[in-house]
């Protein structure tokens, strides 16, 4: 039998964690939510997250989940609550996760502006590592040019001298990509930074918990990423969607188009 696994993200930065997921086992029937229409969330107050997460919820009430993979660090910094008391699954999110990893002192992250202001990278990190010294850096503009169907890498180039400067004149040493898009980057940000400073994806904290907490069959050994038992939905933008599942995971697939009802 297989696990039913909910995945949501406002675009394609749940891709960073559903590769990680197909990477380490098979007996999953993924269920990805892609609220496309109101993306990016990055930029919205603090209220609406939660109203958006409420909505989430309903969507995925009748889909008899095991578990919840929070692919958006926004919703994640404020709403975890909501998910996990109206799921009633296991939600496992990524600042916790990746809280549980970091082992330098001088901590770096990038993420948006929702995010960043909420503090809940920097409160949920101290409360387990009083000592260590964190930087947040507010990133407003990537999120909307990774979900570009063709990369502006002379953009990216701007805004990551932009965003990251300020973090390096401070040395940090662990740099936490604090929104699930920008590993889709990773090779693009690696060539910006120092290589001692060690860049870490939230999205692989996450799978290893996730696995922890639901063994993996022994049967079920990993041979090449399976794709066959994944269900797409986004709220709009179905084609586009659908060339960026092409573009970045090399599969195609169903998409289907379904209204979480708000005007959000």
């Amino acid at each position: 039998m297989k696990l039913k696994i909910g995945i949501f993200d406002s675009g394609i930065g749940g891709f960073t964690i559903l590769n990680s997921l197909l990477k380490t086992r098979k007996d999953i029937e993924v269920f990805y939510l892609a609220d496309t229409k109101r993306i990016p969330f990055g930029n919205k107050k603090f209220i609406d997250i939660r109203l958006i997460a409420k909505e989430i919820c309903n969507f995925f009430a009748d889909k008899n989940l095991d578990a919840l993979l929070i692919a958006c660090n926004t919703t994640n910094a404020c709403a975890l609550d909501i998910l996990e008391n109206n799921l009633r699954v296991p939600c496992f999110d990524l600042i916790n996760s990746v809280s549980e990893i970091v082992d330098k002192q001088i901590i770096g992250v990038i993420a948006t502006q929702t995010t960043v202001r909420s503090l809940y990278y920097k409160n949920v990190i101290n409360s387990k590592k009083k000592t260590l010294k964190i930087f947040q850096q507010e990133c407003p503009e990537f999120v909307s040019e990774i979900e570009k169907e063709k990369l502006d890498f002379i953009k990216l180039n701007d805004l990551a001298d932009l965003y990251l400067g300020p973090l390096l004149n401070e040395n940090i040493e662990e740099l936490i990509l604090g929104c699930s898009h920008y590993p889709l980057i990773y090779d693009f940000l690696r060539k910006k930074i120092n290589p001692n400073i060690k860049i870490i994806d939230p999205s692989e904290a996450l799978i290893k918990k996730f696995n922890r907490s639901f063994a993996i069959p022994k049967i079920n050994g990993y041979e090449s990423l399976s794709f066959e038992n994944l269900n797409f939905f986004v709220t709009s933008g179905r084609d586009e969607f659908s060339r960026k599942l092409k573009f970045w995971l090399g599969i195609n697939k169903e998409i289907r188009l379904v209204n979480l009802r708000s005007n959000v």
